[in-house]
Formats: structure tokens, C-alpha cells, sequence
């Protein structure tokens, strides 16, 4: 199986928990943008990448880049993410059906690889452990937003009702 395939059922699998959450999903057209889907919650649009994890068989962690990769016929370049490229990654592992869930600047805080351990004993969880099934940071980060933008509302109105001046 090609990595473009890969990727395909990684994205497919993200859209099928999106719409399971009762989410919105939309797909940019063609493959230049740094998201591959975005997902409409609550009225809030959040960008995804989405990425596929293989199992390095030697360590028996799961592996993803977090860098770009474009291709161009015979070459091959990755450069590394920016912070306002998206806003959450989703690495998914298909043989466990499990997303990680990384908010941008976590995931762009790697170095080149991120290695998610789903072995069960080890003496002390990964740092990626808090990531796993994590759909709810999805949800804590659109409150947010949709928070600030009522603010953002409502502070226009009060301003026009003062009536000191």
C-alpha cells in the first residue's frame, strides 16, 4: 500500500469520527493547502491534518512525520509545519482504529518524527500519551473560540450604550 492511499483511509476515517460526532466536514479541493479537511463545530471552523502512522517493528511504536511533504516528480522535499498551517493534527493508527489528537503547536513542537507508544508496559507514559482518543480537545478549543467571538459581539454594543460623554 502507497502512502497517498494511506493517507486516503487516514482522512476517510477522520471524516467518519467527525460526521459520528455530529460534525460538519469539508473538503478543500486539491492537495496544496498545509490541512487536508476542515471540520465545522458548533458554527466554528477548525482546520485538520490529517496524517497515517506506521509501526516501526524494530522499537513496536507507531511513527509519523510532522512535516510537509510535497513532491515534485523525482524530488522529494519536507519542510517543517508553521503554527498558523492548521489547527489540529490527527495521526491516526489504522490497525487499532485510534486517532491522536494534537493541537498545532503541540504537534509542531517535534522534532521530525513523532513515536506514540501503545505498548502496555512501561514505566511511565510518553508525552503523546495525553493525545490519545483526545477528541475533546476539539470541543474545549471551539468553546473557546466561540467565547471570545460573543465577547467580541457584545463589547461593540456596550460601547455604543455609554452613556458617560
Amino acid at each position: 500500500m502507497d502512502t497517498k492511499l494511506k493517507g486516503d483511509i487516514a482522512e476517510q476515517a477522520a471524516v467518519l469520527q467527525a460526521l459520528k460526532r455530529g460534525w460538519g466536514v469539508l473538503k478543500p479541493v486539491g492537495d496544496r493547502l498545509a490541512y487536508d479537511l476542515v471540520f465545522d463545530v458548533e458554527g466554528i471552523l477548525v482546520k485538520i491534518q490529517v496524517k497515517y502512522a506506521w509501526l516501526d517493528a524494530p522499537s513496536g511504536n507507531y511513527v509519523t512525520d510532522n512535516r510537509r511533504t510535497k513532491t515534485n516528480r523525482r524530488v522529494m522535499l519536507r519542510e517543517a509545519y508553521k503554527q498558523t498551517d492548521f489547527d489540529f493534527a490527527l495521526v491516526y493508527i489504522e490497525n487499532l482504529d485510534l486517532f491522536y489528537v494534537f493541537p498545532v503547536e503541540i504537534f509542531t513542537g517535534y522534532k521530525s518524527e513523532i513515536h506514540l507508544v501503545e505498548a502496555e508496559k512501561r514505566q511511565r507514559k510518553p508525552r503523546s500519551a495525553e493525545y490519545r482518543d483526545a477528541w475533546l480537545l476539539i470541543l474545549e478549543w471551539v468553546e473557546e473560540r466561540s467565547t471570545h467571538l460573543k465577547i467580541s459581539e457584545i463589547l461593540p454594543s456596550l460601547a455604543s450604550h455609554d452613556t458617560t460623554g
